[in-house]
């Protein structure tokens, strides 16, 4: 098989897509193909679950969003200059890199950009860019966006930013025939545009449910999402019935004049290599300050507070205070939780510095000197005799956890 379906809205692209996942991958493998991609509107919810059950059935896992772009600042909530408040974008990871970016960008369209749909800028896809392939989208895209205007060079001026933004041999043309009188014309406008440009097409179908007989159950989950009625005439429908997993022979007789476009599915697919590994600690690695590694930086912090907390005193209820201090840092370096402390440190740090309340220390983790040179907590493990092996040992095989929630009394 040489097609692989790259637009593809599942149960996660909430009130919108019908595709449960188990039978999204299942029909896909009934159709011969070998892989396929997960493009939710704005969110990546269904990722894992998607990525598990390809793999379960044999079938490659292209992960990726349909994301939402607006074409002035994302922190500017008006409507942009194409008379639209954002368009779509059509973005899959092509590696590890990429899937990470991928994953900063859509949190950034919630934290930052949020304007009735999470939206980013240009600023977020420039900065975040690497390892990713972009797809223009369907006519919500802004280069059909354009083209729906009847505004050519505007179209190819769009076209030619996202290729620079992505590099070239990134970003794809996408077309799509759903039936829709509007996407014949964009259609034959991206032949064009990829014949000035050079930029190559792809083929897609926008998927939102599995089979063809599925489309009148999605069209109730339309009416549900817009609180419209199936009878109301004026109101968001998906015409013709064709948003289903099409079989790469009906892909291909929708477009017998592009079959470069249904070629280049496959060869995208081929690309897009993400490795997912589960039942591994990930902690996030903490910026120290130049000339310093993360365990000479602890290091360093951690002997400033023992001086602090004990003064010049070497030597505590018969306890060697270096000597404890080298144990716990040697068995926390040791586990790999160096950058951990780090950010406890760092956070535990910010609260007290501008007066939010933290306990004092509760559980096992009052247990660790380091813990208590770092302030982290208040209680003396030495005075009270408390183990550092209860709070972390190299048999413990969960991360350690630290209780710093204050007390109401």
């Amino acid at each position: 098989m040489s097609f692989t379906h790259l637009h593809v809205h599942t149960e996660y692209s909430l009130l919108d897509g019908s595709s449960k996942i188990k039978e999204l991958v299942k029909r896909v493998k009934e159709l011969g193909m070998d892989s396929i991609a997960i493009t939710d509107h704005g969110v990546m919810y269904g990722v894992i679950d998607f990525y598990k059950a390809a793999k379960e059935v044999g079938i490659k896992p292209i992960l990726g969003c349909e994301i939402y772009v607006t074409l002035g600042s994302r922190f500017e909530k008006e409507t942009g200059k194409s008379g639209s408040k954002y368009h779509h974008l059509v973005l899959l990871a092509e590696n590890d890199i990429g899937y990470h970016n991928l994953m900063k960008i859509v949190s950034r369209g919630f934290t930052e950009g949020f304007y009735y749909k999470p939206r980013v800028d240009y600023e977020v896809l420039e900065q975040y860019h690497e390892g990713i392939i972009a797809l223009s989208a369907c006519l919500a895209g802004e280069v059909s966006t354009w083209l729906r205007q009847g505004m050519f060079e505007e179209a190819k001026k769009s076209a030619l930013h996202l290729q620079s933004v992505f590099g070239k041999g990134n970003f794809f043309l996408e077309i799509q025939d759903h039936g829709i009188k509007e996407q014949q014309i964009v259609n034959q406008q991206m032949l064009r545009l990829h014949q000035e440009t050079g930029i190559d097409l792809v083929a897609t179908n926008d998927i939102h449910y599995v089979y063809e007989e599925d489309a009148t159950p999605h069209d109730i989950l339309l009416c549900i999402q817009t609180g419209k009625k199936v009878a109301d005439e004026d109101r968001m429908r998906y015409e013709g019935g064709q948003y289903f997993v099409k079989s790469e022979e009906q892909m291909r007789e929708l477009f017998p004049y592009a079959l470069d476009a249904i070629e280049n599915t496959h060869k995208i697919s081929e690309r897009c290599n993400v490795e997912i590994v589960f039942g591994e600690q990930k902690v996030p690695k903490f910026e120290v300050p130049q000339g310093y590694d993360a365990f000479s930086y602890l290091t360093k912090l951690c002997e400033e507070g023992l001086k602090k907390r004990y003064g010049t005193a070497e030597v505590q209820d018969g306890v060697n205070l270096k000597e404890r201090l080298e144990y716990e840092l040697t068995t926390i370096k040791n586990m790999g939780y160096v950058d951990y402390f780090l950010i406890v440190w760092d956070f535990i740090k910010y609260a007290k510095d501008h007066q939010i309340a933290v306990g004092p220390g509760r559980g096992s983790a009052a247990g660790s000197i380091v813990s208590y040179c770092l302030e982290i907590t208040d209680i003396d493990p030495i005075h009270y005799q408390l183990l550092f092996e209860r709070f972390l040992n190299p048999e413990r095989v969960s991360m350690p956890d630290i209780d710093v929630g204050a007390t109401r009394w």
